[in-house]
């Protein structure tokens, strides 16, 4: 009897040490599910405060952004490449700024890279102050009062929507006094290109078409590679760029007063290669865009002066790799535009600062003369919301030019300096000038080049014309004459 008392305190004592086991089990279960939860909040920004954002303190030369929604629509899938020539790569990797593969070389300039499923500071306060200045008629889409559609003829016109009533008061300067802007595509310092400036010097690039270059009051660009000495390179990711700092000077030397890094390359070597980039383009003196430590960083606009007139630089990308690319509130990053929320909001704080807003968007799909129907949407969205000039880039070959409300998309300048392939439309490239009054109204006029080994050279007669003949047939209800001027088709 008494044993069997024993037994059951026994199994009674057994059962409390197994339930407390199983309740101190479920407390660290517990406490790691809040940990976690809390731990993704933090980094999603959920416990930021908006209006320490909506505060921070602002660069000299341009003003910081602001939050708000953003998110990454349906993605696109990734297109199909192309074979590189002989003339394709350098075949470097590493510090000498190769580009990985399954080859360990190669020259992305097609359509490879674009997205996998799951789809700036200067403290310097410089501005420019240089003063220089720098076809056939066919049928093509018309419309929207004598100033084209958009590609193909979309019909969504987002027009209906009025920009916000401006507060800027408009810069003081005299009379038909303009600003001159000048624009080049993609600009890749690494790859083959790297290489070529390492035995023919880093201004090489630059060589032939420097008169436009400098020629001008405000110069800008998108730079097509994270720029370090360090970094991870990206997986999954067929073209992986790495660019040496010894190649900015020449690029400051060149004329380039500000650059984009929102495109997808920009973060090829990781964060790390993102964020030395900036700390690099600081140290030489060029303003950036598209890219920061944090969201507001990144969709902030650079603002610099010319003539007296205020001038705005906006970078964003529809174009990431992956959806971790993109920049949040306490993730450093790119400014995406899939959802086109946040770029409007930019685009309204700007127009309250400066007298124009330019906004460098990188888009649309490699290799293809059309833009898509949503570049068509978003430009006119932008130029609603207050943007004068939206200026694309991405595909790789020049696209066409659109007038809409007196203002300007041009789809895409292509590649200005990059690696060369077999695919020769991407070798055409030239110098965009927009001669621009302190109200935003711009005369475009285009720089026709064609590379020669990475090297932008000018086109003149016959080989000017034909390009001019080609962007006219690309373009919305407007043409190029035999100088590059632009004009609408009336």
């Amino acid at each position: 009897m008494r044993r069997s008392r024993q037994s059951v305190q026994s199994a009674k004592n057994r059962k409390q040490i197994m339930f407390r086991r199983v309740m101190a089990l479920n407390t660290v279960l517990f406490l790691l599910i809040v940990t976690t939860v809390l731990v993704w909040m933090a980094r999603e920004g959920v416990f930021t405060d908006d209006a320490s954002q909506e505060n921070m303190p602002a660069k000299e030369i341009h003003a910081k952004g602001d939050n708000g929604n953003e998110s990454i629509a349906q993605l696109d899938k990734p297109d199909k490449e192309e074979p590189l020539d002989s003339e394709g790569a350098s075949g470097e990797s590493g510090d000498n700024g190769g580009v990985a593969g399954s080859e360990g070389h190669g020259a992305e300039d097609g359509s490879g890279d674009n997205i996998v499923p799951g789809d700036s500071e200067n403290d310097s306060g410089e501005t420019s102050g240089r003063d220089n200045s720098g076809a056939e008629d066919s049928p093509n889409a018309g419309g929207d009062d004598g100033n084209g559609t958009g590609p193909e003829n979309s019909g969504n016109d987002p027009g209906d929507d009025e920009v916000e009533e401006e507060t800027f008061p408009k810069s003081n300067v005299p009379p038909g006094v303009k600003v001159k802007l000048s624009f080049v595509g993609d600009i890749l310092l690494a790859s083959s290109v790297q290489q070529l400036m390492k035995d023919n010097g880093y201004d090489y690039p630059y060589a032939k078409a420097l008169d436009y270059l400098t020629g001008t009051d405000l110069m800008a660009g998108n730079l097509e590679n994270p720029i370090t000495l360090r970094g991870t390179p990206a997986k999954d990711k067929q073209f992986v760029f790495k660019g040496t700092p010894d190649s900015l000077p020449a690029l400051k030397n060149a004329g380039f007063d500000v650059v984009s890094l929102a495109n997808n390359h920009t973060l090829d070597q990781g964060v790390e290669g993102l964020l030395d980039t900036m700390k690099y383009l600081d140290e030489t003196g060029i303003p950036h865009v598209g890219g920061g430590n944090n969201d507001t960083e990144a969709f902030a606009p650079v603002i610099l002066e010319a003539k007296g007139i205020k001038v705005a630089y906006i970078g964003v990308s529809r174009v990431l790799p992956v959806v971790e690319w993109k920049a949040g509130p306490n993730l450093p990053g790119v400014a995406e535009s899939y959802d086109t929320t946040r770029t409007v909001e930019a685009i309204k704080k700007a127009k309250k600062q400066a007298d124009i807003v330019v906004v460098m968007i990188h888009w649309g799909k490699e290799r293809e003369d059309m833009p898509q129907q949503y570049q068509g949407e978003f430009g006119k969205l932008f130029i609603d919301s207050g943007a004068d000039l939206i200026i694309g880039a991405h595909p790789h070959v020049l696209q066409g030019f659109e007038q809409y409300k007196g203002k300007w998309i041009v789809y895409s300048l292509g590649n200005f300096i990059f690696n060369m392939t077999k695919f020769t439309r991407s070798a055409d490239t030239g110098v965009l000038d927009a001669e621009c009054d302190v109200n935003g109204d711009c005369a475009l006029r285009f720089n026709p080049m064609r590379a020669v080994k990475s090297q932008p050279t000018p086109l003149e007669g016959n080989e000017a014309a034909e390009l001019f003949k080609r962007l006219t047939k690309i373009s919305f209800g407007v043409k190029l004459d035999e100088e590059g001027n632009i004009l609408p088709i009336n």
